[in-house]
């Protein structure tokens, strides 16, 4: 696939993993670190450039916060282009054609962001010192996933207008009051959160995932 000139990426490997026990981004799956597997990924999917933001070769410093790393990414990005993704190091089993989904998607031209999102499938209930106080109506909830598509000038502003820690990029975007849309995510695209997580994405590579 070529590349396309006006749509970059910044991938996020700073974290220090400290419910997995040390940086994520290091751990090795199936012979490579998580980072290479998740930028291999993005670039297979058609972008100018990738910036790794962590302590990787060429990668470009983190910050303390994961908004302060994706911020160090995003500087590195050209003025001019036009959109760019954030992803996470520690979904290393991201799939191409759900990169090109949220691309596809971006490119409409009526959002400001597009994330993937997949539905909740868990019962989900509020709770207040271990008492249950209201069982949730998940039928309008969903989980997101990365990589998350922004229009390159909105994502900026968001990140200038909001000094806050954000969970994700898309707060600081919906901040704005700005829209951002939802296209459909992919089970598979796993967080490596906790150690068990590893085995399971070792898992779902050798059934062809990732």
């Amino acid at each position: 696939m070529s590349a396309s000139a006006d749509l970059w990426a910044v991938l996020v490997a700073a974290g220090s993993g400290a419910r997995f026990g040390g940086p994520k981004h290091e751990v090795d799956l199936d012979g490579d670190p998580l980072w290479i597997h998740a930028e291999r990924a993005l670039r297979s999917s058609g972008l100018e450039d990738v910036i790794v933001v962590g302590d990787v070769p060429g990668g470009v410093g983190g910050g303390p916060r994961r908004r302060d790393s994706v911020a160090k990414g995003l500087a590195q990005v050209p003025d001019g282009v036009e959109f760019v993704l954030v992803h996470d190091a520690a979904r290393p089993l991201v799939a191409p054609a759900l990169v090109q989904r949220v691309i596809e998607r971006l490119r409409v031209g009526d959002v400001a962001g597009v994330v993937p999102a997949i539905p909740l499938r868990d019962t989900i209930k509020e709770t207040d010192d271990d008492v249950v106080t209201r069982t949730v109506d998940r039928s309008s909830l969903v989980a997101v996933q990365t990589p998350q598509g922004f229009v390159t000038a909105v994502l900026r502003m968001a990140h200038a207008a909001n000094d806050e820690e954000a969970s994700d990029d898309a707060v600081l975007v919906e901040a704005l009051g700005e829209r951002v849309v939802v296209v459909e995510g992919d089970p598979a695209n796993l967080k490596i959160t906790y150690a068990e997580d590893l085995e399971l994405a070792r898992l779902l590579r050798s059934s062809g995932h990732g």
